[in-house]
Parts: structure tokens; C-alpha cells; sequence
């Protein structure tokens, strides 16, 4: 098992460049740093993949679409726009030597028409299912987000991102489950999990107020449990945001200090992490 952290525990905005903290998250004794493609293009990728090289770390990556890059969309232009997008994010992806790419990629963030779910989701799957061939070519496995209520009404469940996942034909498409929104939308969170199955490919965790994991009551054993007996071998990484009064917190909704000291929730943590999720633990 491969543990990380995301780097925007400490990124007060996006467009941050997050090579300093490789090294931080090394020294706490992390695999990997999973970094927003938000702030990331081309032209940047080689010295940040030199930097997670010198520290030791690998990469993993997350990005998210604006309603402008729709590919539930009805509107052809628009749904282009979003394979343009991706297929810059899945080449940024491989360019920094990562093969996961994962987050909100099914539907925008924050865009809601729920009496259309059904053909907007399926307008998702064909949209996803095109990007394969550059998925193939790049080596990136693409991560549709199960996200809660409140930032999406198409992929809410473990059952719902996975739908589009299988029907989207692309074997490098699957599922990035997170356990803060697992804590909000799934009964059975470790059911999910085991109905995902081979879909999942990303893991995030975090406790139910998106802090340290472990420090409230979310089940993180009955997860590992569940992990195991589906084979899990990928990326299990800290996503806590934590913080208030930064651009990043605002569009978070993060409103109050839940974790006043971002490198003590890392150490912490990831101690968790490796209590709980290590196959021999």
C-alpha cells in the first residue's frame, strides 16, 4: 500500500507552487504528494517532477472541471471543451511521472439539474469513454470522484460514479472514493467499497470534518477490511483541508481551524494510516 498526502493541507491558494513541500511530506515519511492540476501546466511539469524526484516522492494528481468544460453538456462545443480539458490534464499527469489522475470529472463542480440525471450521465460515460486512447497512450488511470450532495447531484455514490466508470467502456477509467463524502452519502461505506470493486482506483481519507483521520468517528477499519478483500494494491491518500480564511478554504467551505497545525494532522495522520490500512497492521 501506497500512502500520500494532498498538498493542499498547507496551499492557501491553488496557483501556489506546491515543490516545497515535497521534501515536508518525505520527511514525515510519505510516498507520494498528490497535487491540484488547478495550478499546474505543461511548461511546469518537468521541474516539479525533478523536485518530487530529489525528494523522494512520487506524484499523484487531482483536477476539477468548471461548467464551461461540461461533458454532460447537450451542447457538442461544450463537451469538447471538456475533453480538451482533460486531455491537457491527463498529459500534465503523465508529464510529471504520475499515473493517477482522479476528481471532479464526471459533471462540474457545483452544477445541479437533477430532473436530467439520467442523460446527463450518460452523455458523462461517452464523454469519459472518448478519452481512453490518450489515457492508453499516457499511462493515467482516470478517478471519477464520488462527491456529497452539496457539490454534485450526478455522482454522489460509490453505485452512481461507478455507473458511469463501467458504462464509459474505458478500462482506465474507474472510481475515487473519498471517505469524507462516503461519511455523508453511503449507509455502508465498506459495502461501497466492495460493490466498486476492480472500478476503484483512488482513495482518499480524511475524518468526517475533513481533518485528521481517526480523530472522529468515521470506521476507517471496516474500510481496510473492505480494501482487502477486493484486492486494493493503489494510492491511499490524506485529502484534509483544514484550515479557514484562504481562497482555498472559501471555496471549500472550510470556516474554522479544524487542524490548527497542517504538519502535525500530516504526522498524525499518516501514523493512523499506517496503523490501520498496512496489510501486515
Amino acid at each position: 500500500m501506497k500512502f500520500g498526502i494532498h498538498a493542499g493541507l498547507w496551499m492557501a491558494q491553488w496557483t501556489e507552487d506546491p515543490s516545497p513541500l515535497f521534501a515536508r511530506a518525505a520527511e514525515i515519511g510519505f510516498d507520494g504528494v498528490e497535487v491540484s492540476l488547478l495550478g499546474i501546466d505543461l511548461a511546469a511539469a518537468p521541474r516539479l517532477r525533478k523536485a518530487a524526484a530529489e525528494a523522494g516522492v512520487a506524484l499523484t494528481c487531482s483536477t476539477g472541471l468548471g461548467a464551461a468544460q461540461d461533458p454532460t453538456s447537450e451542447d457538442a462545443d461544450i463537451r469538447a471543451a471538456s475533453r480538451a480539458a482533460l486531455h491537457r490534464a491527463i498529459e500534465v499527469t503523465a508529464a510529471l511521472g504520475a499515473g493517477s489522475l482522479a476528481g471532479v470529472v464526471a459533471a462540474p463542480w457545483g452544477v445541479f439539474d437533477p430532473a436530467r440525471k439520467a442523460e446527463r450521465a450518460a452523455r458523462s460515460a461517452e464523454t469519459l469513454g472518448q478519452m481512453q486512447p490518450v489515457l492508453v497512450r499516457e499511462g493515467v488511470t482516470l478517478g471519477i470522484e464520488a462527491l456529497n450532495r452539496f457539490e454534485t447531484d450526478l455522482t454522489c455514490t460509490a453505485a452512481e460514479a461507478a455507473g458511469i466508470a463501467r458504462a464509459s467502456g474505458a478500462a482506465n477509467v474507474g472510481v475515487l472514493l473519498d471517505t469524507f463524502h462516503m461519511n455523508i452519502e453511503e449507509k455502508d461505506p465498506p459495502a461501497a467499497i466492495r460493490a466498486t470493486g476492480a472500478k476503484l482506483v483512488h482513495y482518499h481519507v480524511s475524518d468526517c470534518d475533513r481533518g485528521v483521520p481517526g480523530h472522529a468517528r468515521y470506521d476507517f477499519a471496516a474500510d481496510a477490511r473492505a480494501l482487502r478483500e477486493i484486492g486494493y494494491q493503489g494510492w491511499i491518500v490524506a485529502e484534509m483541508f483544514v484550515r479557514p480564511g484562504f481562497p482555498s478554504s472559501r471555496d471549500l467551505n472550510i470556516w474554522r481551524a479544524i487542524e490548527p497545525d497542517p504538519d502535525r494532522a500530516a504526522t498524525e495522520a499518516l501514523a493512523h494510516m499506517r496503523r490501520v490500512f498496512a496489510h501486515d497492521g
